[in-house]
């Protein structure tokens, strides 16, 4: 026996294929209708064909703006006056004895806002001065601020927002989503990544697939330049020639497959040919000719500071346009351990205008009642100050108890708020509202049932929202 034979018998297919005299045949026909049947299963057409949801959905496309580094909700969406009174000075210890504090300790003095709180809208919703253009949208927002963690660091605190457990490896919301729903579009990814600022915390463990096949993994986008990295082909390379690569490469692909049935060599095939489709509908969504000079300016594009998060910002309604199940936005870093009046100015200076156009925009278009807004972080922010220095101004701790996010369109009723935190930002007094139970409901706004969207892996079923969350009733119309 050579080396060649060697290798055709060395799993158990070839030794029954080529050493059995067709066994094979009446052992795998039993074998197929169990646990093996998938080995038969051809290469899906497309994987991320849309599907038919658990009920009727009230969004077709979510847009999620992640803030990472976790803002701070006292100084932008959970007003607390009270908070004077006690300025300059430590909190009693009955009241800051359960706290899970990442640096500063319990008796760290209060620091209270210098930020000014105006109502807007019909609804008179309270906002800092720092937002106002997404206090603007008021009455389409509908504002939690009862939200709450039991991750206070950064990365596990974005893995717990994201994927539903601190454990890495688990399959992020945006996978989900395109796990369950698929695309409306076929030359492009059903879900989409833009960032802006400085690397988060948790990286691409934010959309990341997981345990799910590797289609269903956020791909990200550039906001200039070529879309996406190697997506163009080298110099001499024609579209006539790319096509014959590709199909040579799909032959061998679907050779291997029909081996071993891998779900990931199948996902490797339809990767390959949305790239192809991707070559040239990817370039065109970054072409703003077609642009109203009005709307450019409605977001900020083309100016200082606002240009790279308002351009991803309109990126993402013309993504949803076209069919993008999910477009993540991730702006960082929130995380302001001190200055925090300096440098949360500076985020909301980059940040407001362009999330507030495109509320605005969506809701011009028609296309906000069909796509359902998040914004929030992983957790939210102390109301003790952190000095790390004398010579600078205090910042915030991390704070799992208690922040805020908001929700618009897609279903959701606006002009609301939902929960109560206490007069002093320490704990919640009204309506928690849990990590798991934001993820169930954006799941059921897209026609999800959190509790039946599941994937078999090691055994177990797993899902989003693992064993908890609960649908935010309150929160839809």
């Amino acid at each position: 026996m050579d080396f060649s034979e060697y290798r055709d018998i060395s799993t158990r297919r070839h030794f029954f294929r080529y050493c059995a005299g067709g066994i094979d045949t009446a052992a795998l026909a039993v074998l197929a209708a169990s646990q093996f049947k998938a080995i038969a299963a051809p290469v899906p057409a497309n994987p991320l064909a849309a599907r038919a949801s658990h009920f009727e959905p009230s969004a077709k496309n979510v847009i999620f703006l992640l803030m990472a580094g976790a803002p701070s909700q006292i100084d932008l969406y959970d007003p607390k006056p009270a908070l004077q009174r006690w300025h300059g000075q430590p909190l009693p210890e009955s009241m800051t004895q359960d706290l899970s504090l990442a640096f500063v300790k319990p008796s760290a003095k209060v620091l209270a806002s210098p930020r000014v709180f105006r109502h807007h809208g019909e609804s008179g919703t309270e906002f800092s001065d720092y937002i106002p253009h997404i206090a603007s949208r008021a009455d389409d927002i509908c504002l939690v601020r009862s939200m709450h963690t039991e991750a206070f660091n950064h990365h596990p605190g974005q893995s717990l927002l994201m994927s539903g457990s601190t454990q890495l490896g688990r399959p992020t919301l945006g996978s989900w989503v395109s796990y369950g729903m698929g695309s409306e579009s076929e030359s492009l990814p059903a879900f989409v990544v833009l960032s802006s600022g400085r690397g988060s915390s948790g990286g691409s463990s934010n959309w990341s697939n997981g345990f799910l096949d590797s289609t269903y993994q956020g791909v990200v986008f550039r906001n200039s330049g070529e879309p996406i990295l190697y997506l163009e082909n080298p110099p001499g390379v024609s579209e006539r020639t790319q096509r014959a690569r590709l199909d040579a490469i799909r032959k061998l692909n679907q050779e291997r497959h029909a081996l071993t049935a891998d779900s990931e060599i199948a996902s490797r095939i339809q990767s390959y040919e949305l790239a192809f489709r991707m070559q040239a509908a990817a370039p065109e969504l970054l072409d703003f000719t077609g642009e109203s000079q009005s709307t450019l300016d409605m977001y900020g594009v083309g100016k200082e500071p606002t240009h790279p998060y308002a351009t991803n910002c309109l990126l993402a309604r013309r993504m949803v346009e076209k069919g993008v199940r999910f477009v993540m936005l991730v702006h960082a870093s929130w995380d302001d351990h001190q200055e925090i009046d300096r440098k949360l100015g500076n985020n909301c200076a980059i940040t407001d205008q362009p999330a507030g156009a495109l509320l605005r925009d969506l809701k011009q278009r028609g296309l906000l009642d069909s796509t359902l807004v998040v914004w929030g972080g992983e957790f939210g922010r102390t109301p003790m100050g952190q000095l790390e220095r004398v010579d600078e101004a205090a910042g915030r701790d991390h704070h799992a108890k208690c922040f805020s996010v908001w929700m618009a369109g897609g279903g959701v009723r606006g002009g609301q708020v939902v929960g109560k935190t206490d007069e002093l930002g320490l704990g919640i007094e009204e309506h928690p509202v849990h990590v798991h139970d934001l993820q169930a409901t954006i799941l059921h706004a897209l026609g999800l049932d959190h509790e039946r969207l599941t994937y078999r892996h090691m055994g177990r079923d797993f899902r989003l929202t693992d064993v908890g969350g609960t649908v935010i009733s309150q929160a839809l119309a």
